[in-house]
Order: structure tokens, then C-alpha cells, then sequence
């Protein structure tokens, strides 16, 4: 399956990288595809942190983030922009300096805004 990246973009926040891609999704098949494909792109990144909301189907996951630090701050951005059909990854290459909760939260959440800015979803 070819990766199609609606919207795309990287932040780096104390030398760790943040990379949002915004896919636009119409089956749970597509949203499996497509973080396959993205662990195949961006190798040895540290987290794969993703949401996604398909009509009343939502999800989210921190990938091995601190409970509640990444995947439900990136669901609430795509929900606060009433997206729908909309799977948001966020990759991140660790940059050895530890954020914190609040740090990982202001952070995943500050990738999602970014990324919309460039939407074309």
C-alpha cells in the first residue's frame, strides 16, 4: 500500500523530533496499513503514538508513552476539530532528555496543532 500523507510535519522539542503525518481513512484495514507502513519509513523511532476517529470507531495509543501522555491529547485535538475518517500518527525519535507528563502532553499535542496548520485533509 502507498503512503499517501495528507498533512505532514516535524517539531523538535529539548533534541527529541516529533513527526505528525494526517492520513485521511475509510476502513480499519487502511488505519492497519498505514501504521505498518509508517514502522517501515521511520525505523527505530522510539514511539509510534497514534488516534484515529472512523464514524463512531475511535482509538487511541501512547506506544509505550506514560499512560494518557500522547494518544488521548492527539485524540483531542482531531476531536476539538470536529475530524472525522481522520487517523493521526505521531512519530517520535527520543532525544535523551525526559519531558514529563505534562511535558509528553504539551508536546504530542503541539505536534497534532502544527500538522493541521498544513492540513489538507
Amino acid at each position: 500500500m502507498k503512503s499517501v500523507v495528507n498533512s505532514e510535519n516535524t517539531i523538535i522539542i529539548k533534541n527529541s523530533k516529533f513527526i505528525c503525518l494526517l492520513y485521511k481513512v475509510d476502513s480499519n484495514l487502511e488505519i492497519s496499513n498505514y501504521l505498518e507502513n509508517v514502522k517501515k519509513i521511520y525505523p527505530n523511532a522510539t514511539h509510534y503514538c497514534y488516534a484515529y476517529i472512523l464514524d463512531n470507531d475511535k482509538k487511541e495509543s501512547d506506544d509505550g508513552e506514560p499512560s494518557g501522555t500522547a494518544g488521548i491529547p492527539i485524540l483531542q485535538v482531531l476531536e476539538k476539530n470536529n475530524l472525522n475518517h481522520v487517523l493521526c500518527i505521531v512519530v517520535r525519535y527520543f532525544g535523551k532528555i525526559k519531558l514529563g507528563a505534562g511535558g509528553l502532553v504539551r508536546a504530542y499535542t503541539k505536534s497534532v496543532v502544527e500538522c493541521l496548520k498544513n492540513n489538507i485533509i
